[in-house]
């Protein structure tokens, strides 16, 4: 199974990317954890990477691009994959769409997690109490929740031109949010995925 994960920061993508991961037995690719990996090794590559992260803005196509497409490619062909944070744009969209078909990637389905942004701001505010990320201030929250309205909900109609689009409402339990997520995928008719964990 082939899936992408489309949602605001703080809609809880990177946890249902991992349940899902572990009931249909594809890999999670979280693109924030792996682009936050290369900043935190400090190549040259890293800080620009860290740059962009930590004013909250989107790294360039081409580096997540560069970063994602072997790791997409070999957990495709290893049972598949659930891609969480990427494409976060139009332009990356076709681009990764193109790619993708030449690869033999495409996506089956893409869901999309939404939430009212007080929700949202305030998850991303909790989280920060905890984990200290750079990128959980309230002012680059704002700011990254901004650019998601601008720049990546406009994809939502993009996958549903496509016919792939599943949109659920994640401002409710974590259980019913996995559970809507997987009806969704039972009314798109995919193929049933390798046993996993039964959530």
């Amino acid at each position: 199974m082939r899936l992408l994960l489309l949602a605001p920061p703080g809609a809880g993508k990177g946890t249902q990317g991992e349940r899902l991961a572990a009931w249909c037995g594809a890999r999670h690719i979280a693109a924030g954890d792996l682009l936050r990996a290369q900043a935190k090794a400090g190549t040259p590559l890293g800080r620009e990477i860290a740059a962009y992260q930590a004013r909250g803005d989107l790294v360039p196509d081409q580096v997540v691009l560069d970063v994602l497409t072997p790791i997409v490619v070999e957990a495709a062909a290893a049972g598949g994959y659930i891609l969480d944070g990427f494409p976060r744009s139009l332009p990356q969209a076709i681009a990764a769409a193109e790619l993708a078909a030449e690869l033999g990637v495409t996506l089956d389905a893409t869901i999309s997690l939404y939430a009212p942004e007080a929700v949202l701001t305030q998850r991303l505010l909790d989280r920060a109490s905890k984990s200290g990320r750079a990128d959980d201030r309230a002012d680059v929250i704002r700011h990254r929740l901004t650019v998601y309205a601008q720049t990546t909900a406009p994809l939502v109609a993009y996958y549903k031109e496509r016919g792939i689009l599943i949109r659920v409402d994640a401002d409710q339990p974590l259980e019913s949010v996995t559970a809507d997520i997987r009806a969704g995928l039972a009314g798109l008719s995919l193929p049933d995925p390798s046993p996993g964990i039964a959530y």
